[in-house]
């Protein structure tokens, strides 16, 4: 199995705009980081979790060409304003792309962008559109895509729940505010664990860095990746700081599991 990182900065991305801290003018590369997404690779079938907004250039820098389905997260415009980017991906295959998530994400996905769905909305002959087909998911309920065993998990954020996912040995979070026991006991012996970490300080809907600490240690994951960082934290200092197998992940870093 492989996890790809596309990308791993928060809403805000990192440089963030008129911002001259230090991070924001780093020039370690690692420090530059697009709204969050990632590509699992398992059994020669590739599942994309999220569109953000920078999905074209983030599948070109890494030369990734297709992917075989979406699991969405949320519906939150860092995690889905990309969703137009699938358009090069649904044309090659010549129909709708498979995507996953929250009954009520994938609805206003639905109302959001309409022309993707409604199969009423005929293109003009000689152009084209994104097409996509959608499939909610109930949390602690496997289910199948494209061969693959797959299981969500539900975490809060604010007002709003996010589904994680489990595929195989590897559980991505982002955007929880905390880890129920459900979710726990879902990801209980993964090898890789992907958990969001915000500030240092507490944070209202997000895992603060010290949270998701605790937090990944509750699961106990081998190797666990922190996402969705902001430009307050180098990701040098976070290497140093944090403790042993627990790792800052950067745009573009690949993770291998064995299947």
């Amino acid at each position: 199995m492989k996890l790809t990182f596309l990308g791993t900065g928060t809403s805000f991305g990192v440089p963030q705009i008129g911002c001259e801290c230090a991070v924001c003018r780093s020039d370690d590369p690692r420090d530059k980081r697009t709204r969050v997404g990632a590509v699992i690779e398992h059994g020669g079938v590739r599942l994309l979790i999220d569109a953000p907004p920078e999905l074209r250039l983030q599948l070109i820098a890494n030369q990734i060409a297709d992917v075989d389905a979406v699991l969405f997260t949320h519906d939150h415009a860092d995690h889905t304003h990309g969703i137009d980017d699938i358009r090069a991906i649904s044309l090659r295959r010549g129909g709708a792309l498979p995507m996953y998530g929250p009954a009520e994400t994938l609805a206003l996905l639905r109302d959001r962008f309409a022309y993707i769905f409604d199969q009423s909305m005929r293109v003009i002959p000689g152009t084209s559109k994104p097409e996509g087909s959608l499939t909610s998911v109930t949390p602690g309920e496997p289910f199948r895509v494209a061969g693959v065993d797959v299981v969500a998990l539900e975490v809060p954020h604010g007002r709003s729940r996010v589904f994680g996912y489990r595929v195989g040995k590897i559980g991505y979070v982002t955007d929880a505010k905390s880890l129920p026991d459900a979710a726990v006991e879902t990801l209980r012996g993964v090898d890789v664990l992907v958990l969001n970490a915000l500030f240092r300080t507490e944070h209202p809907t997000h895992l603060s860095l010290g949270e998701a600490v605790e937090t990944a240690r509750r699961v106990g994951a081998a190797r666990t990746y922190f996402t969705h960082l902001t430009h307050q934290n180098a990701h040098a200092v976070l290497e140093a700081e944090f403790p042993d197998g627990m790792h800052p992940a950067f745009d573009g870093l690949q993770v291998t599991v064995d299947e």
